[in-house]
């Protein structure tokens, strides 16, 4: 089955994960039918896509006629014949037990068409056990969806012992096609990607309690505040299902031993039945007061114990190759909403610190977790998961030039002969410019701008890596995607200073900086449709939310390359426009009057800002959290002296 043949899609399953994946695949534009084995149950699936449906319509996400036409698509049974019998590809997403799904195929394979891929939902149980109850191992994948799947972006690509290429490059294609991220895991292997990485952690913050080590608070203000990650870790535990992540951590433990021993804290969690949120109670009672998390409460050692956990499971799946660590970082960030991957995360920590506080807690416990993986050991060896230079080296950069002024990093995009045409290898040197900028306290804003007098960048460089297919393609507008968003990321405010051209994929950096200001002789546009594409870098999604859907669309369909810099200032992608003689200095200007400011405010606002960009509610919650947070800090008794003596504030990030 290729993926051009793909018209009809069976999702067997109306829960939670069934009518989400059924109405994400009608939004697609597929036929589908979505199978349970009661009416009611069914009725209960339709129900839901419907209310969801209607709440995108109310958000102006899609029309009102386009949520009845994505509704009529979908067509809810209780026959299974009926269900499959002409489905292209069947998503599984009953519950998460391994005989209510082998049973589930014995059935399947009674009425599907030979041709047809089957896809399971599965979170952690192995891909390759399921597909040998099959007639058709080489056509069964995994397709774990994350929760809720209208909203979240990661799909986990899995492949079994038996999965051909084919039936992974359509899956993936697929999951593009249903507007998600496709990370491939290259190896069947328990949790596969984020569950791996995820559950281990947070069966650790489970034993860090037991063992009188830390408190809840203490884990959970350590995790959301000092680490940044979107919950703490009980508190995310809560949001899962403590029983979810017990079944999960209880199959670990089963198959690869005992570094995964589910912690006695959370086994008598679920005992009692405070499963969290949805019984009411779990760690944090929501029938009374809900979670209150205090923000200056975090602790180094259980930070350092935590990435250390972390960085261990990193290791094993590079070590035994299910992804590599691009591809992990990709799926954290995209699955789990950490800010940034646990590679680079545990890169700038420090491997070797990490190592030794595995080892510590390896002699002071005797438990098997803390066991050093040799993956970790090995990327310590080479300076890092993603390499680095040796002490005293530093990094070359050959297509772009990266200095440090003051409190200002300064990333100048350096192929003026090329119009500063954007290469796979200059979006590499931009993320390693990136890390070195992340890596160095006293760096506080961030200068982008491109070399010569012609452009700040007109676009790909197109003749320097022309994608031999479209999966090669897809990867390098992931790519891209991942860099570029690191603009949006990193905890200082980035200013694209824009003199001549910024087209394409140029645009598509500068508009994942904070700020814009432009030469009187910029030229601005995303001309991608005159030649058949869009823009493959984050331009779809980011653009919109600077300039609104209608400006982004009209920029995008019109392809014009010509729009001047007041028309974008009156558009608001442009703050400020400037003539030539002042154009350099107001740069430098604005970017240490940024520098200047309280980074631990630009930090959280910042991610506040991300944190709210698709989900209102999620960005209040983090705004409130990161507000009482910020008066734990120096920076803001710092900023009430200085206005109260009428001078400027000295901000040191503490």
């Amino acid at each position: 089955m290729n993926f051009e043949d793909i018209e009809q899609v069976a999702v067997l399953g109306a829960g939670n994960m069934g009518h989400g994946i059924a109405e994400v695949a009608a939004l697609a534009g597929y036929d589908v039918t979505m199978r349970d084995i009661k009416e009611e149950f069914v009725e209960d699936g339709y129900e839901n896509i419907e209310w969801s449906l209607g709440k995108l319509a109310e958000n102006g996400q899609i029309s009102e006629e386009e949520a009845d036409e994505v509704l009529h698509r979908i067509e809810p049974l209780v026959d299974f014949e009926a269900a499959v019998a002409e489905a292209d590809v069947v998503i599984e997403a009953v519950p998460e037990r391994m005989d209510v799904k082998k049973d589930v195929y014995a059935e399947l394979e009674e009425y599907a068409p030979d041709e047809a891929i089957v896809a399971t939902n599965t979170s952690s149980l192995s891909i390759t056990e399921l597909s040998e109850v099959t007639e058709r191992p080489e056509q069964f994948c995994g397709m774990h969806f994350f929760n809720p799947p209208v909203r979240m972006a990661l799909v986990e690509v899995i492949r079994g012992e038996h999965t051909s290429d084919e039936t992974l490059d359509a899956v993936e294609e697929l999951a593009e096609a249903f507007d998600k991220s496709p990370v491939r895991v290259r190896k069947d292997s328990p949790g596969f990607i984020v569950n791996r990485v995820l559950v281990p952690q947070m069966n650790e913050a489970c034993w860090l309690v037991h063992d009188d080590v830390a408190t809840v608070a203490e884990v959970d203000s350590t995790t959301k505040f000092d680490m940044g990650l979107p919950m703490g870790a009980f508190e995310l535990g809560d949001q899962v299902g403590h029983d979810v992540t017990l079944h999960v951590l209880e199959y670990l433990h089963e198959v690869l031993g005992d570094a995964y021993e589910p912690c006695p804290l959370l086994e008598e969690t679920v005992e009692s039945e405070k499963l969290g949120k949805k019984t009411g109670e779990g760690f944090y009672d929501y029938e009374n007061g809900g979670v209150d998390i205090p923000a200056d409460a975090g602790r180094d050692d259980v930070e350092a114990r935590l990435l250390a956990v972390m960085a261990n499971e990193v290791g094993k799946l590079v070590q035994d190759d299910v992804a590599p660590v691009g591809d992990i970082d990709e799926a954290m960030m995209l699955g789990a909403g950490y800010p940034e991957g646990p590679g680079k995360r545990a890169d700038a920590y420090g491997l070797d610190d990490l190592i030794e506080t595995l080892e510590s807690a390896r002699e002071e416990t005797g438990a098997a977790r803390y066991e050093v993986s040799d993956g970790l050991r090995n990327a310590a060896e080479e300076g890092g998961f993603y390499g680095g230079a040796e002490e005293g080296e530093t990094v070359s950069f050959e297509q772009i030039e990266v200095e440090v002024d003051g409190a200002v990093g300064h990333i100048t995009l350096d192929r003026p002969a090329r119009m500063n045409t954007i290469t796979v290898q200059m979006i590499d040197e931009i993320d390693a410019a990136l890390d070195q900028f992340d890596a160095d306290d006293d760096v506080r804003a961030v200068i982008l701008e491109g070399g010569g007098d012609r452009a700040f960048s007109a676009g790909f460089d197109a003749a320097s890596a022309a994608p031999g297919s479209g999966l090669e393609a897809s990867e390098m507008s992931r790519k891209g995607q991942q860099v570029f968003g690191r603009l949006e990321e990193v905890g200082m405010p980035v200013v694209a200073a824009v003199d001549g051209y910024c087209l394409g994929g140029g645009m598509e950096l500068a508009t994942a900086a904070d700020m814009r200001i432009a030469s009187e002789g910029a030229q601005f546009g995303q001309p991608e449709h005159n030649l058949g594409l869009l823009p493959g870098w984050g331009g779809t999604q980011r653009l919109k939310h600077v300039v609104g859907e209608g400006r982004a669309k009209e920029i995008i369909f019109t392809a014009r390359n010509d729009y001047d810099p007041e028309t974008m200032a009156d558009y608001g992608f442009v703050n400020e426009v400037l003539g030539p003689d002042e154009f350099d200095d107001r740069k430098w200007e604005l970017a240490r009057d940024l520098a200047a400011g309280p980074p631990i405010a630009q930090k959280l606002t910042k991610r506040a800002m991300l944190a709210g960009r698709d989900d209102t509610d999620a960005g209040l919650e983090y705004e409130a959290s990161a507000f009482g947070h910020l008066f734990t800090t120096d920076d803001v008794w710092e900023g009430l002296a200085a206005f109260q003596q009428d001078r400027e504030p000295e901000f040191e990030g503490k």
